[in-house]
């Protein structure tokens, strides 16, 4: 007779086969990837499930939470890798098999020791019958899926949105069915439905392109290059902040060589469907403490905020630092275990956000340190009001989740990486510095960024002439010195060619646009108004809700006084965010919102449901048709419909995110053929010549374009001999766009500088380059 086996000794089994097949070469790349991913993800999540389940009392929190570990432990792991095998003399430690045998032999040291109790939790009940509403949800989120991948494909291809705008309809029709159905549905179903909106959601903009895609992506996967190209991580040999993240260089290393997934994918899908989980999370961190609705409708605001779809997926770091950091909210809110437990779970996954991305973990320490003043404020008053309180919850009697010690070790984790261990403290310190003067002289000297415009804080804008105007006057004064030595062109030759701003281009009105502006409605008026009334309706909830949930009668919900004060420090930290210029540039003022929304949701959707009220039993109706109405607005499905508003990269081959991020096939095949011809040639003094390319263009082909660039092509710093590559974007409009203090500003290129001091060398459809 066969005994049976315990789940232990299965796990310890699988993960033996694993490693087996990581080690044998030749095997197909299906069953590679198959035991990779158990390595990294399954795995892990089943080692560390019974040591979660101790943390956090619910079975879906500690699965959740295991995701978070996994990811923490695939890290640490490389990082052991990376730093103990050139102790004995491997120069190159991040091989498959180096990585592979170390996930192995950690990952059964774990399981032979941590606890055990519940590893069979997650899939009891799976012989069962079918879960209620599995098969709607299913049916639906299938489809959601199928359209979000092949609407970007579509794109791809050079056909239209239209596939691309029905998958966001069909996410918010699934959206709308949690909504209704969410007492009929378990929490686990309506769950899966929420994961599956959110990753149908990024994959529509994350598989765009078929090339890397975005902005601060090209550098994530530069630097993942550099810690591949070596099979060796040297944060030293690279000291920069974006190096320094171990979410973008090792990790995806990781996944790369273990699961044969390419790695383009690895940025492109892998890391999206991870973060995807990051929605869960909130509505998982609301429910510990408010009811069904107001946690669907917090996890609804998570992702209908335009952050989430718009620019998370081209913030690799940031997508692994929110994904713990929802994890850290799950255990801050689930009072059914010991508190000292999750005060260490916590500080756990803290490490996991320090190592995932540095500005993530700075706000992260500021908001717990502001939220620590915030609860001693608390207490004081508390102690000097003789008024006993309506009611009192256990949270309003224990001591606090965050202590003066948490805040303490996560200041130190955070500085210490980024001083000691790495080196990469310089931004840190530049811009720290920049606040602490622009705060001293507050409403003098540096703008900024135009996000701010879209905060009830944001004060008086600067215009892009006067933004241009800046940035002509501050690269005069920065290049005086080399233009009198004969550097660059003389001044009063690039003068006599104007660099007028351009606007940014609006779709053109549809049909039913035109139908709109005949009565008198103009569809760009009502698109702008409809964005801006948007950002203010979130913020003036916002508050409502963190009124009405401490001081009304009748409360949506009772927080914790924890979520209260922290609320506190996260709305204080995105209000510092707007009104410091400096902070509003190196940090953007819509990624502050969409960090604070996993403190502050439930406050947002207890304001809505607050002022609904008045409906009655039409609430949940009125709340399913606002939900649809933000969903389809911020993700672009009405102004695409209406037209007269900018291209969205998820739904158009047009816009400002396609002509500055997109790469093509042309300009790749240029770069390629003039760092060929570079090779062979060099300057009087031995070196090689320097190619001068638009910002945005070299990001773009930064892997590509390997030798000597400067990012900056604008008049002033033209220089004598240099040669100079103009990018798609710039060959097909004549328009080029620079990043200044936190915004984008695009001008009319002056071509015929070029063609008057230089010569073409090459043209193409897609780039042409003088010399």
């Amino acid at each position: 007779m066969i005994p049976q086996l315990k789940p232990r000794q299965i796990v310890l089994l699988g993960i033996s086969a694993a490693c087996v097949v990581e080690m044998v070469p030749g095997v197909p790349g299906l069953l590679t990837t198959a035991a990779g991913l158990w390595l990294l993800i399954g795995a892990p999540v089943a080692v560390w499930y019974g040591t979660a389940a101790r943390a956090v009392s619910r079975r879906d929190s500690a699965l959740l939470l295991s995701l978070g570990l996994a990811v923490i432990t695939d890290m640490v792991v490389a990082l052991g890798v990376n730093t103990v095998l050139p102790w004995f003399g491997q120069a190159h430690p991040l091989t498959t098999i180096a990585l592979g045998g170390g996930a192995a032999l950690v990952l059964i040291a774990l399981g032979a020791f941590l606890p055990q109790a519940g590893w069979d939790q997650p899939w009891r009940g799976a012989a069962g019958r079918r879960p209620r509403g599995l098969a709607p949800v299913g049916s639906l989120g299938a489809l959601c899926l199928l359209l979000s991948v092949a609407g970007p494909i579509r794109l791809n291809n050079g056909f239209s949105g239209a596939v691309s705008c029905a998958a966001l309809v069909a996410i918010a029709g699934l959206l709308v069915l949690l909504l209704v159905r969410r007492r009929q549905y378990p929490e686990a179903v309506l769950q899966t439905g929420l994961y599956i909106a959110a990753a149908g959601l990024l994959l529509l903009n994350s598989l765009r392109g078929w090339f890397i895609t975005g902005h601060d992506i090209q550098r994530e996967y530069e630097y993942f290059r550099l810690t591949l190209g070596g099979s060796l991580w040297n944060v030293h040999a690279y000291p920069n902040p974006y190096n320094a993240c171990l979410s973008i260089t090792l990790f995806p290393v990781d996944l790369y060589r273990l699961t044969a997934i390419p790695d383009l994918y690895v940025f492109k899908a892998v890391l999206p469907l991870l973060f995807a989980a990051t929605p869960v999370l909130v509505y998982r961190s609301v429910r510990n403490v408010a009811p069904q609705l107001v946690a669907l409708l917090s996890a609804m605001f998570f992702l209908a905020f335009p952050t989430f779809f718009t620019d998370m997926t081209f913030l690799g770091r940031q997508e692994i630092a929110f994904l713990l950091l929802g994890c850290a909210m799950v255990v801050l809110t689930d009072s059914g275990r010991a508190l000292g437990r999750r005060r260490l779970m916590f500080l756990a996954l803290a490490v996991g956000i320090v190592l995932s991305h540095y500005s993530t973990g700075y706000m992260v320490v500021a908001t717990l340190a502001v939220g620590f003043g915030a609860d001693l404020v608390w207490r004081l008053l508390a102690l000097r009001g003789r008024r006993r309180p309506r009611r009192r919850t256990r949270s309003d009697h224990g001591p606090s989740f965050v202590s003066w010690w948490m805040v303490a070790a996560t200041a130190v984790l955070a500085l210490g990486w980024a001083g000691p261990v790495t080196h990469t403290s310089g931004q840190l310190r530049t811009t720290l510095s920049d606040a602490v003067q622009q705060v001293l002289h507050f409403g003098q000297g540096q703008s900024g960024s135009s996000d701010t415009a879209y905060s009830l804080f944001g004060g008086a804008q600067v215009s892009p002439q006067q933004r241009m105007d800046q940035f002509q006057g501050q690269i005069e004064q920065q290049t005086a010195a080399k233009r009198a030595a004969g550097d660059y062109l003389p001044l009063r030759v690039v003068q006599q060619y104007a660099t007028p701003v351009v606007a940014q281009q609006e779709l053109p009105p549809t049909s039913l646009g035109r139908l709109l502006d005949a009565v008198g409605i103009n569809v760009s008026t009502v698109n702008g108004l409809l964005r801006q009334g948007a950002a203010a309706l979130m913020q003036i909830l916002l508050l409502v809700g963190l009124v009405v949930t401490v001081r009304a009668r009748r409360r949506v919900f009772r927080p914790s006084r924890d979520q209260v004060t922290l609320t506190v420090g996260a709305v204080g930290g995105l209000v510092l965010v707007t009104i410091v210029p400096q902070l509003s540039v190196d940090y953007s003022v819509l990624r502050a919102f969409q960090q604070g929304l996993l403190f502050f949701a439930p406050f947002l959707a207890a304001g809505t449901l607050w002022a609904l009220r008045w409906a009655g039993r039409r609430t949940v109706p009125l709340t399913c048709a606002l939900i649809a109405t933000l969903f389809l607005d911020l993700t672009g499905v009405v102004p695409t419909v209406l037209g007269g508003y900018p291209a969205q990269l998820q739904l158009s081959n047009s816009g400002q995110y396609y002509d500055l991020y997109y790469s093509n096939e042309s300009e790749r095949v240029a770069a390629s053929r003039l760092m060929q011809q570079l090779e062979t040639t060099r300057t009087p003094n031995g070196g090689m010549p320097v190619v001068q390319a638009e910002s945005f263009t070299f990001n773009r082909l930064q892997t590509v374009l390997t030798g000597p660039v400067v990012g900056n092509i604008y008049p002033t710093v033209i220089g004598t001999d240099t040669y100079v590559f103009l990018g798609a974007t710039t060959v097909r409009t004549g328009q080029v766009s620079v990043s200044y203090q936190g915004d984008r500003i695009t001008y009319r290129y002056p071509v015929a500088l070029l063609n008057t001091y230089k010569n073409e060398i090459y043209s193409s459809e897609g780039a042409e380059i003088y010399r």
